[in-house]
Protein backbone atom coordinates (compact mmCIF):
# COMPACT_ATOMS: atom_id res chain seq x y z
CA UNK A 1 0.00 0.00 0.00
CA UNK A 2 1.02 3.47 -0.90
CA UNK A 3 1.56 6.37 2.17
CA UNK A 4 0.00 9.34 1.44
CA UNK A 5 0.34 12.94 2.64
CA UNK A 6 -2.74 14.46 2.81
CA UNK A 7 -1.95 18.61 3.11
CA UNK A 8 -4.41 18.57 6.05
CA UNK A 9 -4.38 15.91 7.71
CA UNK A 10 -0.68 14.14 7.60
CA UNK A 11 0.33 10.79 6.24
CA UNK A 12 -2.52 8.12 5.69
CA UNK A 13 -3.14 5.01 4.05
CA UNK A 14 -4.25 4.91 0.35
CA UNK A 15 -7.11 3.68 0.83
CA UNK A 16 -8.54 6.68 2.53
CA UNK A 17 -7.92 8.77 -1.15
CA UNK A 18 -9.45 9.01 -4.26
CA UNK A 19 -8.24 10.05 -8.03
CA UNK A 20 -10.02 12.64 -9.19
CA UNK A 21 -7.98 12.68 -12.48
CA UNK A 22 -5.83 14.97 -14.63
CA UNK A 23 -4.59 18.21 -12.49
CA UNK A 24 -4.76 21.91 -13.63
CA UNK A 25 -7.46 21.19 -16.72
CA UNK A 26 -8.54 24.52 -17.10
CA UNK A 27 -12.63 24.90 -17.17
CA UNK A 28 -13.34 26.20 -20.80
CA UNK A 29 -13.98 30.41 -20.86
CA UNK A 30 -17.01 30.13 -22.82
CA UNK A 31 -18.58 26.26 -22.81
CA UNK A 32 -21.85 27.14 -24.82
CA UNK A 33 -19.79 28.40 -27.61
CA UNK A 34 -18.06 24.73 -27.89
CA UNK A 35 -18.73 22.31 -30.73
CA UNK A 36 -19.99 19.06 -29.41
CA UNK A 37 -16.00 17.84 -30.35
CA UNK A 38 -14.59 20.29 -28.47
CA UNK A 39 -16.95 19.51 -25.54
CA UNK A 40 -16.01 16.03 -26.09
CA UNK A 41 -12.19 16.26 -26.14
CA UNK A 42 -12.50 18.94 -23.17
CA UNK A 43 -14.32 15.80 -20.78
CA UNK A 44 -12.80 12.61 -22.08
CA UNK A 45 -9.50 13.32 -23.75
CA UNK A 46 -5.99 13.71 -20.56
CA UNK A 47 -3.04 12.72 -20.98
CA UNK A 48 -1.38 9.67 -20.11
CA UNK A 49 2.33 9.72 -19.53
CA UNK A 50 4.57 7.48 -18.69
CA UNK A 51 6.55 8.89 -15.73
CA UNK A 52 5.61 12.12 -13.84
CA UNK A 53 2.24 13.12 -14.09
CA UNK A 54 0.29 16.01 -11.95
CA UNK A 55 -2.83 14.52 -10.55
CA UNK A 56 -6.19 15.70 -8.68
CA UNK A 57 -7.04 13.50 -5.28
CA UNK A 58 -9.31 14.27 -2.08
CA UNK A 59 -9.07 12.69 1.27
CA UNK A 60 -12.37 10.97 1.34
CA UNK A 61 -12.14 9.25 4.80
CA UNK A 62 -10.39 12.26 6.28
CA UNK A 63 -10.70 15.99 5.88
CA UNK A 64 -12.61 15.92 2.28
CA UNK A 65 -10.97 18.23 0.57
CA UNK A 66 -9.15 18.15 -2.45
CA UNK A 67 -5.35 18.37 -3.29
CA UNK A 68 -3.03 17.82 -6.37
CA UNK A 69 -0.07 15.32 -6.68
CA UNK A 70 2.84 15.04 -8.64
CA UNK A 71 3.45 10.90 -9.39
CA UNK A 72 5.91 8.80 -11.17
CA UNK A 73 3.44 6.47 -12.61
CA UNK A 74 5.76 3.93 -13.52
CA UNK A 75 6.87 3.43 -9.99
CA UNK A 76 4.21 5.21 -8.28
CA UNK A 77 6.73 7.55 -6.09
CA UNK A 78 5.29 10.61 -5.27
CA UNK A 79 7.38 13.53 -5.63
CA UNK A 80 5.32 16.60 -4.29
CA UNK A 81 1.58 17.34 -2.76
CA UNK A 82 0.66 20.86 -3.22
CA UNK A 83 -2.62 22.85 -2.87
CA UNK A 84 -5.66 22.89 -5.65
CA UNK A 85 -4.83 26.12 -6.16
CA UNK A 86 -0.76 26.36 -6.63
CA UNK A 87 1.07 25.34 -9.70
CA UNK A 88 3.13 22.00 -9.52
CA UNK A 89 6.92 22.47 -8.83
CA UNK A 90 8.41 23.67 -12.52
CA UNK A 91 11.51 21.63 -12.07
CA UNK A 92 9.08 18.23 -11.79
CA UNK A 93 6.54 19.08 -14.44
CA UNK A 94 8.59 20.83 -16.96
CA UNK A 95 11.09 18.37 -18.01
CA UNK A 96 8.40 16.05 -18.61
CA UNK A 97 6.66 18.42 -20.80
CA UNK A 98 9.40 19.22 -22.88
CA UNK A 99 9.83 15.40 -24.19
CA UNK A 100 6.90 15.09 -25.60
CA UNK A 101 5.39 17.13 -28.46
CA UNK A 102 1.66 18.31 -28.34
CA UNK A 103 0.09 16.22 -30.71
CA UNK A 104 -3.35 16.46 -32.51
CA UNK A 105 -6.37 14.42 -30.59
CA UNK A 106 -7.28 11.22 -32.87
CA UNK A 107 -10.97 12.18 -33.51
CA UNK A 108 -10.01 15.59 -35.07
CA UNK A 109 -7.33 13.72 -37.24
CA UNK A 110 -9.97 12.09 -38.70
CA UNK A 111 -11.58 15.28 -40.61
CA UNK A 112 -14.87 16.76 -40.36
CA UNK A 113 -18.30 15.20 -38.69
CA UNK A 114 -21.46 15.21 -39.58
CA UNK A 115 -23.92 16.07 -36.41
CA UNK A 116 -25.44 12.49 -38.02
CA UNK A 117 -22.16 10.57 -37.52
CA UNK A 118 -21.83 11.70 -33.72
CA UNK A 119 -18.76 12.62 -31.48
Amino acid sequence: MLLFSCPNCGPRNETEFHYGGQAHVAYPAQPNELSDREWAEYLFYRENPKGLFAERWVHTAGCRKWFNMVRDTVSYEIHAVYGVGEQAPEDLIAPAAAKTQSQPLAPAEAGTLTSSEGV
